[in-house]
């Protein structure tokens, strides 16, 4: 829960800095306060307050890690740009928290072959990414947050312009049928009658 809700945070934060800001606040909190009942509450051994320490601060770079790369990864179509940063970025982040978390001695993975692996993923990731973004922007691929609204008035404003195909089986409007002068009267004495010149 946590990590999904710092997805959506990272993701749409410029949007709305001060709410999404929160909201990714709100997801960290959720995550450290997991971390807390699984690593020392719900544990028989308790660690240090060293290592307690360090928990707290992996826990919430692997949240932030995971949020980039999950939400980078829901919402590419919709910004290519910015997600095309995220993903790579969510990778090693992801990787590095988990490894200072977990590993006992994590500097040796982090700066051998693993991590070399790992950053050379990110590094074909991003570009890769960024090749590919400029061709799902011209194709407005994804989805918008104000394309219901502009759906829903199009389809109002269709709706208020009436139709214009005509009912086949109503009576025809009298006033739209041409009126013919009668044989007894002459145009010149019709009152109506114009003789094309507009004065």
């Amino acid at each position: 829960m946590g990590a999904g809700l710092i997805s959506g945070a990272v993701v749409h934060h410029p949007m709305d800095p001060t709410r999404y800001s929160m909201i990714a606040a709100a997801g960290a909190a959720v995550f450290l306060v997991a971390t807390v009942l699984n690593e020392i509450v719900l544990t028989s051994e308790k660690p240090t307050p060293g290592k307690t320490l360090r928990m707290l601060g992996t826990s919430t770079m692997l949240s932030f890690g995971l949020g980039m790369l999950s939400g980078g990864m829901q919402h590419f179509a919709d910004l290519p740009d910015r997600c095309s940063v995220l993903i790579p970025l969510g990778i090693v982040l992801s990787f590095v928290a988990y490894v200072l978390k977990e590993d006992k001695t994590p500097w040796r993975r982090i700066f051998g072959l693993m991590g070399l692996t790992v950053l050379v993923a990110a590094v074909l990731t991003f570009a890769g990414l960024r090749h590919i973004a400029p061709g799902v922007s011209e194709s407005g691929g994804g989805h918008s947050h104000g394309d219901a609204v502009t759906e829903k008035g199009t389809e109002e404003g269709h709706d208020g312009g009436g139709s214009s195909t005509a009912d086949p089986d109503a009576p025809a409007d009298p006033t739209s049928r041409p009126t013919t002068p009668t044989s007894g009267t002459h145009p010149a004495e019709d009152p109506d009658h114009q003789d094309g010149h507009h004065h």
